[in-house]
């Protein structure tokens, strides 16, 4: 952080706090710690021993935290922490514990309890079972709202904050057993109903937390709707019974509940502050609700005393938080959504099925899994299939007739650099570089398939021998320099999304002069400053499958290895798929069957013309982050559709179909639905998107969640990221081929290099 400004120019004396939790009391304690003349008021409405849930898990990074901060709250909470490394995960049957994990946890009653006496002794003003004045902002220097995530002060203010609250598939209810786990636990339930399953540690000597949840369809078929708080204690206990030994569970006012995202576009407003979960949540499947909580405290403290002004102090929190408590949130998501979707996993063998539950979140990843947990780690590896010393990445792919050397994809990136869609020396060094750099398949930019169809002036095309020559060029390259790398073409049209500047003068924005009209499913126009596309009468659809059809031939004879059909994006044929921008009522518009025909028709015309030993890919947008549009039941449908004529593998990313997107997650969870696909439809998918490094790769890969990784700016900074990422690894076999020019540089330099383990993280399942 930055140097201390030593006193605002308008002191903040006069503070208020709203919730009674960790949070709330930890930003009381610290701002009178540091000043004691400061006058700090905490309302609570609810009793001083009144709790929700059982046990509290805090990180070691928080604990650092708190113990520069505030030693004497830390020391208190050392004597009451509980400590323990491994995480037992049982499935039918089956335990597998995985170790060096490290946790540390305490009741949240005597967290709660440790914090009044702090908060006493520093003379703060605790209010319990107090509804807070509505006024506080008009009579305080500085309110601080930590009511929690239906936070009255975040309703009030809601045109101010603009949350944004996403409810989630799952319903969920804290418990708890008379007696300790012995490890974090993680047990399934394949019950009459559907899947249940119950996450437990202990948070004291002789108690353990539990907490059990479904999918809300279950639950109701179970009957937990119906049946007393007591009685759904008891059916819980009675499921569970061989992990609780036979013990009861007991209840602490505790109800079904349903877990909802929060995010605020701001967390602050003339002097009035969210903290904690008033401000955002996370899944508790990563344990964060708490930790985030303190987290803030701190952060807001830091910037009271650090910044020349209360409205700095409050920009400086957000800025400082916001980052964090997103990467969290993101984490927390990914966690929630295995949950939502265990069932697709439960046919794994048992060790994958541990490994894909412990990095569900991709905060444990393969290689501090593997630091953690060799033995673990390596069993795993045995049982997917790796040859010893080879990372997952590295193991082979086969695509019908076409053996793909590792896992890596140079995914589709335009460059907007051709000349009347001529590919020239710059495409020739751009894919030929990313092609000797080592990945298994290099994929080109969207190929168009006419004039009309670029999406900029820059844009390549195959609707020309010309174009065909430059592309066997490349091709020609790619064969030739870099034996066993894969070249493959995506082939597709923009769209109403065509007509429009080269993307770093404007994307999407209309060229100023020289357009070409441009065509879509039903006349929408992409943003409201976009062209208006004329809709596509039959024999337009007839003439644009045979532009189609005459680049597919044209990208055969160039010598292309792969052919993917682009559907997604919201480009000609992700246009027909979505319902957001097609409103036709003939037979290509209407139901998901409907929608389906003509890029179906597209496909198979393709497919025929197409060599049979040479695979085809569709990529699909398999969400369109907008409401009323493609959801991942669709995505699903979809690729059902395309792998039932012949589609070889799906390649999945999402968004970019309408201008307005969903703001809460935008594009980054893109491999939960290339994992929702993969495993409801059978059909190998390409997992694109938030993967940038070979950890990543290597995680997806062995968790059973993706068969092939597409990256593409990480190929941007770094042409040679296959080869540099065996390097990095230490790997020398097969799946990775160093050009005989470039063997000199295949092991890794070794200044700067450190082999210290990495930090433990706590609870970052």
């Amino acid at each position: 952080m930055s140097t201390p400004v030593r006193g605002m120019s308008t002191p903040v004396r006069r503070i208020a706090i709203i919730g009674g939790g960790p949070g709330g009391l930890y930003a009381a304690a610290l701002l009178k710690r540091l000043d004691p003349r400061r006058d700090i008021t905490v309302w609570e409405r609810n009793a001083p021993d009144d709790t929700f849930g059982f046990g509290v898990v805090l990180s070691d990074e928080t604990l650092g935290g708190i113990e520069h901060a505030d030693p004497e709250v830390y020391e208190a909470l050392c004597e009451d922490f509980v400590r323990w490394d491994d995480i037992d995960i049982v499935h039918r049957g089956l335990r597998h514990t995985s170790g060096g994990h490290g946790f540390a946890a305490l009741g949240r009653r005597r967290l709660l309890d440790i914090l009044h006496t702090r908060c006493r002794a520093l003379g703060v003003d605790l209010r319990f079972r107090t509804e807070a004045p509505p006024d506080l902002a008009s009579t305080h220097d500085l309110v601080i709202a930590a009511d929690g995530v239906n936070s009255t002060t975040r309703q009030r203010l809601g045109h101010v904050f603009r949350p944004h609250v996403t409810p989630h598939h799952c319903r969920y209810i804290w418990l708890a057993a008379d007696f300790p786990f012995g490890a974090f636990r993680f047990e399934i339930a394949e019950t009459e109903h559907g899947v249940m399953q119950l996450h437990g540690y202990p948070y004291a000597s002789d108690a353990s937390t539990v907490i059990i949840e479904m999918r809300e369809e279950v639950w109701r078929a179970a009957g937990f709707d119906e049946v007393t708080p007591q009685e759904s204690t008891e059916s819980c206990a009675k499921i569970f019974a061989e992990a609780l030994r036979g013990r009861p569970l007991r209840s602490d006012n505790s109800t079904w509940t349903t877990f909802r995202t929060v995010v605020n576009d701001h967390w602050s407003h003339g002097n009035t502050v969210l903290l904690g979960d008033a401000a955002h949540t996370a899944h508790f499947s990563i344990g964060s609700g708490t930790k985030l909580a303190v987290e803030d405290a701190l952060a807001l403290t830091a910037c009271l005393e650090e910044q020349p002004s209360l409205e700095a102090a409050l920009a400086a929190y957000e800025a400082e938080r916001k980052p964090v408590v997103a990467s969290t949130q993101r984490a927390a998501r990914a966690s929630l959504e295995w949950f939502e979707n265990l069932r697709l996993y439960l046919d794994q063998p048992p060790r994958q099925f541990a490994f894909n539950l412990l990095t569900r979140s991709r905060r444990v990843t393969h290689d501090n899994l593997r630091l953690r947990d060799p033995r673990f780690t390596g069993a795993v590896e045995r049982e997917f299939g790796c040859p010893p010393g080879t990372p997952p990445m590295f193991t082979p792919f086969r695509l019908r007739g076409l053996t793909l050397r590792n896992r890596v994809v140079v995914s589709p990136m335009d460059m907007y650099s051709a000349t009347d869609g001529v590919p020239d020396d710059f495409h020739l060094v751009h894919l030929g570089a990313r092609a000797l750099g080592g990945a298994g398949l290099v994929m080109t930019e969207m190929v168009c398939v006419s004039p009309e169809g670029r999406i900029t002036p820059g844009c390549t095309g195959l609707y020309s021998g010309r174009q065909a020559e430059a592309w066997k060029r490349i091709t020609n390259f790619v064969h030739a320099r870099s034996p066993g790398t894969a070249i493959g073409l995506q082939l597709g049209h923009s769209g109403r999304k065509g007509s429009t500047k080269l993307m770093w003068e404007g994307i999407d924005e209309p060229l100023p002069e020289g357009n070409w009209p441009v065509v879509a499913p039903s006349p929408i126009p992409y943003k409201p400053s976009s062209q208006t596309p004329r809709e596509l009468s039959r024999a337009q659809l007839t003439d644009i499958r045979e532009q189609f059809t005459a680049a597919a031939c044209r990208a055969a004879r160039a010598g292309f290895d792969l052919l993917e059909l682009h559907c997604a994006h919201g480009y000609l044929l992700s246009g027909f798929l979505s319902p957001l921008t097609n409103r036709r009522t003939d037979a290509y518009g209407g139901s998901l069957t409907k929608r389906l025909r003509f890029p179906l028709e597209v496909f198979d015309a393709v497919r025929e013309v197409w060599p049979q030993e040479r695979p085809m890919t569709v990529r699909i947008s398999a969400t369109d982050w907008a409401e009323g549009g493609t959801t991942a039941e669709d995505a699903v449908e979809i690729a059902r559709a395309f792998a039932a004529h012949g589609a070889d593998a799906i390649d999945v990313s999402t968004g970019q179909v309408v201008a307005e997107e969903h703001p809460e997650y935008g594009r980054s969870y893109q491999t939960p639905y290339a994992d929702r696909i993969r495993h409801e439809t059978g059909l190998p998918v390409i997992a694109v998107g938030a993967i940038s490094s070979w950890d990543d790769v290597n995680s997806l890969i062995l968790a059973g969640r993706t068969d092939l990784c597409a990256l593409a700016r990480p190929h941007l900074y770094d042409p040679n990221w296959t080869l540099h990422a065996a390097a990095e690894q230490g790997y020398e076999g097969p799946g990775v081929v160093w050009p005989d020019p470039y063997r000199a540089g295949s092991r890794r330099p070794q200044t700067g290099r450190t082999d210290a383990p990495k930090p433990r993280l706590t609870l970052g399942t």
